[in-house]
C-alpha cells in the first residue's frame, strides 16, 4: 500500500495538494511518526534534497514487507512442526498451551515496546519525535517531545500527552507481564473465566481491539495531538465552528489595528491557513458510498483568488451566510453587521426585494490573485457570492483528474467509518465468543437440574420430567 501511495503521490504542492487532498492513507501515519523524506529526492514539505539517508518512505516499506514474509513463512514452519516439547504438558505429556503463560509473555513484550516507543521514539532521545504542530495547522514539523506528567498530559491537544502515556502506560505493562509469568491464577478464577479455552482468548484479545478501535475513530473525528490536520485534514467540527475563520480574522484585526491597508492584511494571511477554511476540506461534506480522492470531487486547487468582500451602495459591507455542513444547496443570503438580511439571490426575481441587482451589491477581492479587483457586473458577483458560500474561494483545475464536482471525504472520514464499523463487529464477535465459552455447557444441554433429569429409576421414563415416581 505504501509503495502505491509513493507511486501516485504528488509532492509538488504540499499546501495547496497535501496528502490528505489527494486520498493518501499510509503516507500521514508513517509522516507522523518522523519519516519526512524519499529517495526520489522529495521532502514532505514540498523541498528537494540529495541524500535522502536511510530511513525514508521506501525503506520503511521495505523493512515491512521483509517482516511481512519472515513472518509468514514462521507460520508455514510452525504449521509443519507443531508438535513440539515447548507445547506439551511435563506432567501428563500432553499437548497443552499454557495461556496464563502466554499471556504474560506477550503483555511482557507489549509493554516494553510500548515504553520503548515513548521513552526513546517520541522523545528523542534515540528517534526522530513525532509531527508536532500549532491549532492551526500552519507550522508543523517532526521534533522530539517532553513528556507532560501533569494534569495537561490529559489534554487530547497535548502532545507531551502521549510520550508520557506511552512511559506510563509502558511500565505498567511491564509489570503486569511479570506479574503474570510469576503468579498462577487461582483455580476457581481459572475455571470461572475459561483460562484454558482458547476461545476464551480470542473474545478477551477481540474486547481490546474493539476498545482501541472506538478511541482512535473518536480522536481521529474529533481531533487530537496525534491526528494532526496537515497530515490529515481539517475536522468537521471546525468548520462549524468557524474555527478557521475567527483566526483568521483575528489576524485579519490585528494587522488593521496596526494601521495596515486591507490590501497588505489579507496578503499577510498564510494561504495554507486560507485553504483551510474551505468547506470542500470539511471531511462530513464528502458521503460514505463517493469512493475516492477529495481531488476526484472539487479538482486540485491551484490558487487562492483572495478575500471576497461584499457592499451595497450604500458602502455598507456585507456578509454572505455560509453552508452548514450537512447540506447540499443553500439560498444565498448577504447579511449586515447585525444579522439582518441586505441582499439575496431569490428564487422569484418577479417578488424580490433584496436582490443583488436592486441592493446595487459590488465585490472586491484582497490578498490572493486577484487582489484589488472590483466587480459590479450583477453576474459576477452573484457568482462568487455563491462561491462565497463554501469559504474562502479558490481556483481548481477539475480537468486534470476528470473531477465531477462532487465533494469527497478526506482520509480524516474514512478513517473514522472503517474502525467504527470493524469496532462495532468486533464487539457483537467478543460477545459471541464470551458467550460461547462461559456457557459452553448450557449450549450443550448440561444444565444444573441434568442430574435429578438422568437419574436412574427417578421417572418412569428416562428425561420425562411429568412422569416422576412417587415414593411409596
Amino acid at each position: 500500500m505504501a509503495f502505491y501511495e509513493l507511486a501516485v503521490f504528488d509532492p509538488s504542492d504540499p499546501v495547496l495538494n497535501p496528502m490528505w487532498r489527494q486520498g493518501m492513507f499510509v503516507l500521514p501515519f508513517m509522516t507522523r511518526l518522523g519519516v519526512t523524506q524519499s529517495w526520489a529526492g522529495w521532502t514532505i514539505s514540498g523541498e528537494s534534497l540529495g541524500n535522502a539517508g536511510l530511513w525514508t518512505y521506501e525503506s520503511v516499506a521495505t523493512c515491512h514487507l521483509i517482516l511481512s514474509g519472515a513472518l509468514f513463512f514462521a507460520s508455514i514452519w510452525h504449521w509443519v512442526n507443531w508438535d513440539l516439547e515447548l507445547f506439551r504438558d511435563p506432567l501428563t505429556d500432553n499437548p497443552a498451551l499454557d495461556l496464563p503463560k502466554i499471556f504474560g509473555i506477550h503483555l511482557f513484550l507489549s509493554g516494553l515496546l510500548c515504553f520503548s516507543f515513548g521513552a526513546f521514539h517520541i522523545t528523542g532521545l534515540f528517534g526522530p519525535g513525532i509531527w508536532v504542530s500549532d491549532p492551526y495547522g500552519i507550522t508543523g514539523s517532526v521534533q522530539p517531545v517532553a513528556p507532560s506528567w501533569g494534569a495537561d498530559g490529559f489534554d487530547p491537544y497535548n502532545p507531551g500527552g502521549i510520550a508520557a502515556h506511552h512511559i506510563a502506560a509502558g511500565i505498567l505493562g511491564v509489570l503486569a507481564g511479570i506479574f503474570h509469568l510469576c503468579v498462577r491464577p487461582p483455580i476457581r478464577l481459572y475455571y470461572a473465566v475459561r483460562m484454558g479455552n482458547v476461545e476464551s482468548v480470542l473474545s478477551s484479545s477481540i474486547a481490546a481491539v474493539f476498545w482501541a478501535a472506538f478511541v482512535v475513530a473518536g480522536t481521529m473525528w474529533y481531533g487530537s495531538a496525534a491526528t494532526p490536520i496537515e497530515l490529515y485534514g481539517p475536522t468537521r467540527y471546525q468548520w462549524d465552528l468557524g474555527f478557521f475563520q475567527q483566526q483568521i480574522e483575528k489576524r485579519v484585526q490585528s494587522s488593521l489595528a496596526q494601521g495596515k491597508s486591507l490590501a497588505e492584511t489579507w496578503s499577510e494571511i498564510p494561504e495554507k491557513l486560507a485553504f483551510y477554511d474551505y468547506i470542500g476540506n470539511n471531511p462530513g461534506k464528502g458521503g460514505l458510498f463517493r469512493a475516492g480522492a477529495m481531488n476526484s470531487g472539487d479538482g486540485i486547487a491551484v490558487g487562492w483568488l483572495g478575500h471576497a468582500v461584499f457592499k451595497d451602495k450604500d458602502n455598507n459591507e456585507l456578509y454572505v451566510r455560509r453552508m452548514p455542513t450537512f447540506f447540499e444547496t443553500f439560498p444565498v443570503l448577504l447579511i449586515d453587521k447585525n444579522g439582518i438580511v441586505r441582499a439575496d439571490v431569490p428564487f422569484r426575481r418577479a417578488e424580490s426585494k433584496y436582490s443583488i441587482e436592486q441592493v446595487g451589491v459590488s465585490v472586491t477581492f484582497y490578498g490572493g490573485e486577484l487582489d484589488n479587483v472590483k466587480f459590479t457586473d450583477p453576474a459576477t458577483v452573484k457568482k462568487y457570492a455563491r462561491r462565497a458560500q463554501l469559504g474562502e474561494i479558490f481556483e481548481f483545475d477539475r480537468g486534470a483528474l476528470q473531477s465531477d464536482g462532487v465533494f469527497r471525504t478526506s482520509p480524516r472520514g474514512w478513517f473514522t467509518f472503517g474502525h467504527l464499523c470493524f469496532a462495532l463487529l468486533f464487539f457483537f464477535g467478543h460477545i459471541w465468543h464470551g458467550a460461547r465459552t462461559i456457557f459452553r455447557d448450557v449450549f450443550a444441554g448440561i444444565s444444573l437440574g441434568i442430574d435429578d433429569q438422568i437419574e436412574f429409576g427417578a421417572f418412569y421414563k428416562l428425561g420425562d420430567p411429568t412422569t416422576r415416581r412417587q415414593p411409596l
